[in-house]
């Protein structure tokens, strides 16, 4: 179960000038990509029994992860810590060829949770590498995301960092060159990067569509629109979510005067509500609902009773469940 606050002291409820209330971004939380890979983690386990392995966390969440490890799952960095033989998830960022190889040579059962919308980019880079393009790949080092999609086409992409290194990227040929992008960036950061890179190389080609998921824009649109209003605004998500953390540096940038990026309701700090008339609440997309729940709860016991959801879209996208859990219903396993 979550943690439930209470560890320490509760947040007081101290007057403020004027009536308090909260406003609470929608959408947030559950993407149709984190929602299809935990769901795939839970399956696998009811279908074939503990332990099923997961290689890296199956999304940026460390109450999820926990939850499954109750459940059963076994967290691990690379194929070569399971045993032969046995289950494997690949989480949703994705993973390169190199690790399905590594994976198929110890005859694991790999089951495939990657983001539909990941695996559009990674489909992208191999058609591109496959035309002799460098790919400049927006994105952090060292995400696994950006791990996964770089490993279709080590050799055609060059990863830029931030909007200042576009301005020293070097390409081999400006004219056969695009840009390809992590699905859970700034918007606004990405389109920098890419003004910046056009400048430098005109021809620099687009990808087909958007790279950046629709869940990661609804969520910054959503912040964008409650940080204008807001003297605090809490983020839910860990540390590694990458949407999660760029919520934060959205909702300062359009008009927060402060905005903080939490995992549980037992790190909101009393100081933070200090003179706070409206709070922004919202969380990453790979963060359960129960957690801002808890949150919310904890802010109308110091006042913040009100709640006003500040909604910018209808979210109603669901992917199906990994082919090899689809697969193995057909072949007799149990019915979703």
């Amino acid at each position: 179960m979550p943690r439930i606050p209470g560890r320490r002291e509760r947040l007081q409820n101290i007057p403020v000038d004027g009536p308090k209330k909260v406003l609470l971004a929608a959408p947030r939380g559950y993407c149709a990509g984190v929602d299809r890979a935990v769901v795939a983690v839970e399956k696998a386990l009811e279908r074939y029994g503990s332990p099923v392995y997961v290689r890296k966390q199956i999304v940026h969440n460390i109450h999820v992860v926990t939850e499954l490890e109750k459940m059963g799952a076994i967290f691990v960095e690379e194929v070569d810590e399971v045993p032969a033989g046995a289950h494997i998830v690949f989480s949703a960022h994705g993973v390169s060829p190199a690790v399905v190889n590594a994976a198929a040579e110890r005859e694991l059962h790999a089951i495939d949770a990657t983001c539909p919308l990941v695996t559009k980019v990674h489909r992208e880079a191999v058609r591109f590498a496959r035309d002799d393009y460098q790919i400049l790949l927006i994105g952090h080092e060292g995400h696994e995301e950006v791990e996964g999609t770089a490993g279709e086409a080590p050799d055609h992409v060059t990863i830029v960092n931030s909007p200042d290194e576009a301005d020293t990227v070097v390409v081999r040929d400006p004219n056969k060159v695009v840009w390809l992008s992590q699905t859970t960036l700034s918007v606004d950061e990405t389109m920098e990067t890419v003004r910046r890179l056009r400048d430098r190389f005109p021809n620099l080609q687009d990808p087909p569509s958007d790279d950046i998921c629709y869940a990661t824009q609804n969520r910054q649109v959503a912040i964008k629109k409650v940080a204008k209003d807001a003297d605090l605004v809490i983020v839910v998500g860990s540390a590694n979510s990458s949407n999660s953390v760029r919520l934060v540096e959205v909702a300062l940038e359009y008009g927060a005067k402060a905005a903080y990026r939490v995992d549980y309701v037992d790190e909101v700090k009393q100081e933070w509500l200090d003179g706070v008339k409206t709070v922004g609440v919202t969380s990453g997309a790979s963060v359960p609902e129960i957690l801002v729940q808890e949150v919310l709860s904890e802010l109308a016991g110091a006042g913040y009773a009100d709640v006003e959801e500040v909604r910018t879209a209808e979210e109603d996208l669901m992917f199906s469940l990994p082919k090899e859990l689809r697969q193995d219903r057909a072949l007799g396993g149990r019915r979703d």
